[in-house]
């Protein structure tokens, strides 16, 4: 009997080491899982605006230079000594102003002799008129041969003709000393002296004497693309009606002077495909220089009452121009959009944006469709003047 028991016990005891190690087994699987967690979303700062409705002017920029509206270089057109110059460099002188005077000694003497040979000339002419007189009555009572008659009417007609050359000799000479005192063509600005009196001049110079400008009023030129050019002549009739142009500086941004286009030039520059532009300034403070580079602005038209938002929040996707919009859930909605005209830091929304929506301007590459965003606008550092 004892050796049957035996047996019996020991099934037992394996039947309950089993049951411990499927107990143990099924705690460590499901005894220390801990509750699943919530998972916390994101939030994404984003700098944003409201879409406004507002007056858009709309501009073509470009870079341009200052040039005089008449810039003459002063030569002499005589051969001679520069015996002074009156005016002083970097002063304002009027047309007609005396700028530069040579010596015309030379000049007056053969003026003199050629005012002396046409008064010699013009005696023989009248003489020989008095003798055609006489001639004609004696012919006419046939007192004389009409040959000498013809005669004399043909040496009246050479002394007028050498009458004539004389005339034009004492003309000639006198434009040569009219020449020997320089006068200024134009109302400007006198440059830097380029020849100091009592050199000798000469008309084969190609350096010039001195330079000048007019800056009141003022050219500025610049050149377009042909887009550009036939959006400028489609609102000035051809270039016919001026069109508001501003000059700004390129250091400063400030703005130099206005003033209008209204030449165009008469061809495209088929190497570039630009059009070259001048605009009319008064420049009456003098702010625009000659050869100056300015930022050049014309105003086209103006767009009345139309939404605008910030142009950095526009972007460009593979379906074309979209923007994220902030709902009132702070969640992001991409929106597409169509823009009319993006002009200087704005863009012009024809569809997709109603005026008062939030549309995010920075931080919109973090972002998805359903991103919680959180709204900071960027701080301005406030900078102390030394």
């Amino acid at each position: 009997m004892i050796e049957l028991a035996r047996p019996r016990r020991f099934r037992w005891g394996f039947a309950l080491l089993g049951a411990l190690l499927l107990v143990l087994i099924l705690w460590l699987v499901f005894g220390k899982q801990k509750p699943a967690k919530t998972t916390k979303v994101p939030t994404v700062a984003v700098a944003a605006a409201k879409a406004v409705v507002q007056d858009v002017p709309v501009s073509v920029t470009a870079i341009g230079s200052a040039l005089p509206w008449q810039g003459v270089l002063i030569r002499t057109q005589v051969n001679g000594k520069l015996l002074r110059v009156p005016v002083k460099e970097g002063s304002y002188v009027t047309a007609g102003a005396l700028l530069a005077e040579v010596d015309s000694a030379p000049y007056r003497a053969v003026l003199l002799q050629a005012q002396g040979a046409l008064k010699r000339d013009e005696a023989l002419l009248e003489n020989a008129r008095l003798d055609l007189k006489r001639f004609v009555t004696l012919a006419a009572q046939d007192s004389i041969a009409l040959q000498q008659r013809d005669t004399q009417i043909a040496l009246v007609k050479q002394d007028e003709g050498v009458v004539m050359t004389d005339k034009g000799t004492v003309a000639a000479a006198q434009v040569n000393v009219d020449y020997c005192r320089i006068t200024s063509p134009v109302t400007g600005r006198v440059g830097v002296r380029l020849v100091d009196p009592g050199n000798i001049v000469s008309t084969s110079d190609t350096t010039g004497l001195l330079i000048v400008n007019q800056i009141s009023p003022i050219a500025v030129t610049f050149t377009i693309p042909e887009g550009d050019f036939e959006r400028l002549s489609q609102v000035s009739d051809g270039f016919t009606r001026p069109l508001t142009t501003q000059a700004f500086g390129q250091e400063t941004g400030a703005e130099l002077g206005s003033g209008e286009l209204s030449i165009a030039d008469n061809h495209v520059d088929q190497t570039t495909g630009m059009v070259l532009m001048k605009a009319r300034f008064p420049n009456p403070s003098r702010s625009l220089w000659p050869s100056q580079f300015v930022n050049v602005k014309l105003t086209l038209n103006t767009l009345q009452h139309v939404t605008t938002i910030p142009a950095a929040a526009v972007n460009q996707g593979p379906k074309g121009a979209f923007v994220y919009l902030v709902g009132a859930d702070h969640k992001a909605v991409q929106r597409p959009v169509t823009v009319t005209v993006t002009q200087d830091d704005l863009a012009v929304i024809k569809s997709g944006v109603s005026p008062g929506d939030t549309v995010v301007t920075d931080g919109q590459l973090s972002l998805k469709p359903g991103s919680v965003v959180s709204i900071h606008q960027p701080s301005t550092d406030k900078k102390t003047a030394a």
